[in-house]
């Protein structure tokens, strides 16, 4: 099977092989950002047994999804016309069930409606049709109907959640997530192309571990070259990618838009009130729905501040080309084959490494925690921020894992190009912050002072004593 040419997605390989050898009718969920890998997945572990496929049209209204509906059934029914011309998505999906029927497949037939979203046009009544077509036939058939979307709050609301025919019809969920670092590694290994791992990270800061994404990266030239062409030439598929992003996926976009750019302003991240007025954004409806769609896509995450309520959490944008296209490549676009490198050795590029490699860190949990030996003990992760005053200084810590066994790793996360050495100074901040957090937070659990960083720590008397553990950029590399 095509499948072993798949990278990582072993556990959603699975839940789409045993549908097959299920007793039930089944249907799969499949959500996941824009260009993640959803249909690639699909068609590489079903591959000749989908018995109808069709992808929804982009803006597209009733009359044409159905005129496209007609002419993907004529296809496999044989016939040289499309199927007559439809009225109604009842009508569609029963002259499908009719189709199906008459195949007399031995095994599970196969259905995969992609992008989803976009087939349901509004007040088109396809989830009425669909729910006909599951209810009163496919329940009772050996079937698996896989659906798809990327708008995945759209997907969530009007599928997962429907209060309808629909209502706790899904049998198995997928959410397709851009690859780890482990997984872009394996990905490049497949096609040949060799980064060590510190070129890979670099890679990976400025465009994510989205797969599509990632196919532009070419061999025998460096991160360096890489950036440079896919998302500052002219014919780069990322120097324009950020304006179609959110426009592809979210009705009334703009107010999407004005969320991430906000974000991508302050490094510790917004709470909902600092939204509403650094982004100029309303207050409301809009803005939760906007922030909740943000959120089950992958643009941003909340983090729930250490001792806080819901309503002080903090919302960070952790897509990383979002962030690279608002710092560097929104101004910069088509300024030259050298621009990266000439902007890698700015103030900017710091600033933003610093943040991007923080985001990742975060998003890598789970290795940070099998490194330091504590992945089977039940521990939350959260950030730490009090704002100072004329009596009290302020304080900021972007990692905290506090642990079911008394104990709270601070992590401090650096991106750096060697190994860090400690000053006196560095020594005396990071005491400075344990003391100030003991104080702030009244803890009597154990704390731990974790370093995170790219090529380790170089010991020396300034950090013997102090830097409990290290967490280098080869663990974030683990499988999780």
């Amino acid at each position: 099977m095509k499948s072993i040419q798949l990278v990582g997605r072993k556990e959603e390989q699975k839940i789409l092989k045993d549908a097959l050898k299920s007793e039930r009718a089944e249907m799969i969920s499949i959500i996941g950002r824009r260009r993640v890998g959803k249909t690639f997945l699909v068609n590489t572990i079903y591959e000749n047994q989908i018995d109808f496929e069709i992808t929804g049209i982009q803006y597209a209204k009733k009359k044409e999804q159905l005129m496209n509906f007609g002419i993907e059934l004529a296809k496999v029914v044989d016939s040289k016309f499309p199927i007559k011309e439809m009225t109604s998505w009842i009508e569609a999906f029963h002259f499908l069930s009719q189709y199906l029927e008459e195949k007399k497949k031995k095994g599970k037939l196969v259905v995969f409606l992609d992008e989803l979203p976009w087939l349901a046009s509004r007040k088109s009544g396809f989830l009425k049709g669909l729910s006909f077509f599951w209810n009163s036939w496919a329940v009772k058939q050996n079937i698996v109907l896989v659906i798809c979307g990327s708008a995945a709050s759209w997907m969530i609301k009007k599928v997962v959640n429907h209060k309808g025919g629909l209502h706790n019809r899904i049998t198995k969920r997928i959410s397709l997530k851009p690859f780890t670092l482990s997984e872009t590694e394996d990905f490049f290994q497949r096609k040949k192309i060799n980064f060590n791992r510190y070129q890979l990270l670099q890679l990976y800061m400025a465009i994510g571990g989205v797969p599509h994404y990632l196919e532009e990266v070419k061999g025998g030239k460096s991160a360096t070259q890489n950036i440079n062409q896919i998302c500052f030439s002219e014919n780069g598929l990322l120097t324009d990618e950020f304006p179609k992003l959110y426009h592809s996926l979210f009705e009334n976009a703009d107010l999407h838009v004005k969320i991430v750019k906000a974000l991508a302003k302050k490094r510790k991240g917004l709470t909902r009130l600092e939204i509403i007025s650094s982004g100029k954004t309303p207050n409301g409806g809009s803005l939760t729905r906007a922030l909740e769609e943000l959120i089950h896509s992958g643009f941003i995450t909340q983090y729930y501040p250490f001792g806080k309520h819901k309503k002080d959490s903090l919302f960070r944008l952790t897509d990383e080309y979002s962030l690279f296209y608002l710092k560097f490549i929104e101004k910069n676009k088509r300024e030259g084959e050298n621009i990266w490198k000439e902007l890698s050795q700015t103030n900017t590029y710091t600033s933003w490494a610093g943040y991007t490699f923080e985001s990742i860190c975060l998003k890598h949990l789970p290795q940070i925690k099998k490194c330091l030996s504590i992945a089977g003990i039940y521990s939350t992760s959260s950030s730490y921020f009090k704002k100072g005053t004329m009596k009290n200084e302020g304080l900021q810590i972007d990692l905290l894992i506090d642990r079911n066994d008394k104990s709270i790793n601070i992590c401090e996360m650096k991106f750096y190009d060697d190994e860090i050495v400690l000053t006196k100074k560095n020594a005396a901040d990071l005491q400075k912050k344990i003391s100030l957090f003991k104080k702030y937070s009244k803890t009597k659990k154990l704390i731990f002072l974790t370093l995170v960083t790219t090529f380790g720590l170089k010991s020396n008397q300034h950090s013997i004593g102090l830097i409990d553990n290290v967490v280098t950029m080869e663990d974030l590399f683990e499988k999780g």
